[in-house]
């Protein structure tokens, strides 16, 4: 019984280790200078993708991009900064599946019964499935003059569902997002 419980837990650990990452793809206008912008506003949530969310966690959202604009000398304004920020965000439901075998028994040349000699073995497998929700951040960056689009991140995480672990999570979710920015994070 202690070999099945070891199994299981081992299994349930590498489902959820092989889910916690967090993918970071980016997209720019090359020939845009990012040195010229000084200040940045937000747009708001397309679509009203933040429907899904609670008020703590798009403060949380909010706060942290804040924070990361921040490091980079860009200044906060309410409107009209050089910059307007746009976030997307998309939930799903996705599950993960993962079996185990494991071989008892068996030995001597037959173990296969390849050549005909030995005994027989038996073997168990443990199969599980696992569903979480897999969330992907989109960022649109647009300048305020011209309303074009000059850049575009997303990253795509497990959603933490307990809420003092997306306190700790967003955070580093943005700071992902935010290391691919053409503008670094002042030292």
């Amino acid at each position: 019984m202690k070999k099945v419980n070891s199994i299981f837990l081992f299994t349930v650990c590498i489902s959820i280790l092989g889910c916690s990452g967090i993918k970071v793809t980016t997209d720019s206008e090359k020939s845009t200078d990012f040195s010229k912008y000084k200040s940045f506003s937000f747009l708001g949530w397309q679509d009203d993708s933040d429907k899904i969310l609670n008020d703590f966690d798009k403060k949380r959202i909010r706060d942290a991009f804040k924070d990361e604009f921040k490091k980079r000398d860009l200044k906060y304004k309410e409107s009209d900064g050089d910059m307007t920020i746009s976030l997307f965000l998309v939930v799903n439901k996705e599950t993960s599946v993962t079996a185990y075998t494991n071989y008892y028994g068996g030995g001597g040349y037959g173990r296969y019964r390849r050549y005909g000699y030995g005994w027989g073995g038996s073997s168990t497998t443990s199969y599980s499935e696992n569903d979480y929700l897999k969330g992907t951040l989109v960022m649109d960056v647009f300048d305020e003059k011209t309303g074009d689009q000059i850049w575009q991140g997303v990253a795509v995480k497990t959603v933490e569902e307990k809420p003092e672990k997306r306190e700790k999570s967003i955070p580093k979710t943005i700071t992902a997002l935010m290391k691919k920015f053409p503008v670094n994070a002042a030292d």
